[in-house]
């Protein structure tokens, strides 16, 4: 999941987590617009699917990588990249897609590297899930597939990987739709101790530090990622096929070593790889986003849904919105306020 320094939405998460954990356990016995607008979306229990999942799967090779995507709408249209994070996938977006394909646009919905579909193509390449490897991947499917622009929409890590192309590539980024706002990396800043109600936010990138955390993600990752989605989403009442849909996607072989590397990595665990330095030293100065701009803030930041903690990462056309009664999962479970968002950006 997308975790930003915030004492506020790390206090939320782990409040909720110890909700969740306890009914668990207990029920089975283990420079324009800057106001803040609130979405009246939000405000009533997510809508009913429409859609399921996406048609055939396409494939393509781009960087490292054979990249697994769904596409939609006409390959004439504006391009849109929709981008899921940890522990998400592509089906966070089947009810976004057909709302933007039909408003014309040409929708691109790639997994990530450790996620369905996509593949390494050779088996020697450290499997690396440092931020701005997740971002290079990115801008090599756009170079793929001749896409020169494109806006980019995400949450969690498709939010992070969405802010540092919009920082460093900005050229590419016609505009950018980010779910918690600005969630680049600083590593020197992610050293500094948190209060402990706080720190309860991180207990699975502790877990995920330890071999033991690491055996135990591999063994239970679907019992895990299922109680990780409970936690993020509290009021998202998803079935046991709209996970499991998107849990299939955790079979990758090389989900494990993504996952584990990308946490490992955010608290100096682990190290990158020296290809990504020059990259990473651009990213740890948090460079400030000149494309225009739309945030959302959800029930999961807490107080921090209000954006003003990182109103000031964004100088170009900006404005941000606050779902009420929506967890972290914003696409899914918001996907026309989503949608709109990514509509109304295009725009500016």
């Amino acid at each position: 999941m997308s975790e930003e320094i915030n004492h506020d939405r790390r206090r939320f998460f782990g409040t909720a987590a110890m909700t969740v954990a306890a009914t668990h356990f207990g029920l089975l016995g283990s420079a324009a617009t800057q106001s803040s607008k609130k979405d009246p979306a939000g405000m009533h229990p997510p809508p009913r699917r429409t859609k399921t999942s996406f048609g055939p799967i396409k494939q393509i090779d781009a960087g490292l990588l054979n990249v697994g995507y769904a596409e939609a709408g006409p390959t004439s249209g504006p391009a849109v990249i929709l981008l899921h994070g940890w522990p998400y996938d592509i089906h966070s977006y089947t009810d976004v897609a057909p709302l933007l394909s039909a408003k014309g646009y040409r929708v691109i919905v790639p997994y990530l590297r450790g996620y369905g579909t996509t593949r390494f193509l050779s088996s020697d390449t450290f499997r690396n899930g440092q931020q701005s490897a997740l971002a290079v991947d990115v801008i090599a499917l756009m170079d793929a597939l001749k896409i020169q622009k494109a806006i980019i929409a995400g949450f969690d890590w498709g939010a992070r990987t969405a802010d540092i192309m919009a920082a460093l590539w900005p050229e590419r980024c016609k505009a950018l739709v980010s779910v918690s706002g600005y969630l680049i990396v600083n590593l020197q800043a992610n050293q500094q101790p948190l209060p402990p109600k706080a720190e309860l936010g991180w207990w699975y990138q502790y877990y995920f530090s330890t071999e033991r955390g690491r055996a135990g993600y591999d063994k239970y990752r679907r019992d895990f990622n299922k109680l990780i989605w409970q936690i993020a989403s509290p009021k998202w009442n998803f079935d046991d096929a709209t996970f499991d849909r998107t849990a299939a996607a955790f079979d990758n072989p090389d989900h494990v070593a993504i996952v584990i590397h990308n946490y490992r990595w955010r608290l100096s665990l682990a190290k990158g790889e020296p290809r990504y330095d020059e990259l990473e030293q651009k990213l740890f100065t948090q460079p400030v986003i000149t494309v225009p701009t739309i945030t959302i803030g959800s029930d999961f930041d807490g107080a921090a849904a209000d954006g003003a903690s990182y109103r000031g990462k964004f100088s170009g056309r900006y404005s941000h919105k606050i779902l009420d009664g929506i967890g972290h999962n914003v696409p899914q479970e918001a996907p026309q306020a989503f949608a709109d968002a990514v509509i109304e950006v295009a725009g500016y």
